[in-house]
């Protein structure tokens, strides 16, 4: 059987895993640009995991800036097939307690275009399917890891992602409420839909810091805040990684395996040549020449 390739990104406070074997550090150049950061690569029990600090090491990106596209790209080019992303998030639900954990099933786009959210375009369009953003199964992996490891955990609910980097207004926030939303971030979207497109399973680990601005009887989310929660936090995300490697498996029979097989809308013929270089590891193998 196929050794199982899990991806982690690293949010707020979480730029590296302890207990990996085989360590190795890894830059790469995609055709999109140069990730974040290097990528650590080594062994947790009988799997092969790859880290990527999203900001990179020391926290030099803001949302807007992280290089999204190279990132999933990278993680493709060294062969992992499913990514658990590990996020800071406010809380727009009282029943979601800061510590909290939330494992997202959908998304709000509050972006605002400033992020290269697709790897298609110049020249051949694609549309991949996205009504279900997460991958079911690997999000019950995280959600039984969870509870085996202790954490208090919400396994459903709506990540609204804003474009940032300031907080919401308070208007906002009440706002994003009344629309259902139960937790608010800035950095899942675009990289959820570039995975997608990338045909890698994706799930969210969110680890709820702050009420945001609109629960009054706290004080507003502030980075001071957010950071005493964070250290916290960090440690049970990585319990939960660790629990979550027990249980993956290197077969994969979710939707998210071929989700770029039929979304070319472009006719062979007349693939840009560059771009077809550029998605060959995406769409290659359904385009043979």
């Amino acid at each position: 059987m196929t050794q199982p390739v899990l991806g982690v990104i690293g949010g707020s406070g979480l730029y590296e895993l302890q207990g990996l074997q085989h360590v190795e550090e890894v830059r790469l150049q995609t055709p999109f640009g140069e990730p974040s950061d290097a990528y650590i690569t080594g062994t947790l029990g009988e799997v092969k995991l790859v880290f990527l600090p999203r900001h990179g090491r020391g926290h030099r990106y803001l949302p807007s800036e992280v290089p999204y596209r190279a990132n999933i790209y990278g993680m493709k080019m060294l062969g992992v097939e499913q990514i658990i992303s590990v996020s800071a998030v406010g809380s727009m639900q009282e029943e979601i307690v800061p510590g909290h954990i939330v494992l997202p099933d959908q998304f709000i786009d509050r972006t605002t275009g400033k992020r290269d959210n697709t790897f298609f375009g110049a020249g051949i369009v694609g549309h991949v399917q996205f009504g279900d953003p997460i991958c079911s199964k690997l999000r019950q992996n995280l959600a039984v890891a969870a509870k085996k490891v202790g954490a208090t955990v919400h396994p459903e609910g709506t990540y609204i992602c804003i474009e940032g980097p300031t907080f919401s207004t308070r208007a906002e926030s009440n706002l994003f409420r009344s629309w259902g939303v139960d937790i608010i971030g800035m950095t899942n979207l675009p990289e959820a839909r570039l995975a997608r497109e990338a045909e890698i399973c994706y799930a969210t680990v969110a680890l709820a810091t702050d009420y945001d601005c609109w629960n009054e009887a706290h004080a507003d989310v502030s980075v001071e805040a957010v950071v005493a929660i964070m250290h916290e936090n960090i440690e049970m995300a990585k319990k939960i990684i660790a629990a979550t490697v027990e249980n993956i498996s290197g077969a994969r029979t979710c939707a998210c395996t071929n989700a770029a097989q039929h979304c070319v809308m472009t006719s062979p013929a007349q693939f840009n040549p560059a771009t077809r270089t550029k998605l060959d590891l995406i769409i290659g193998k359904y385009f043979k020449e």
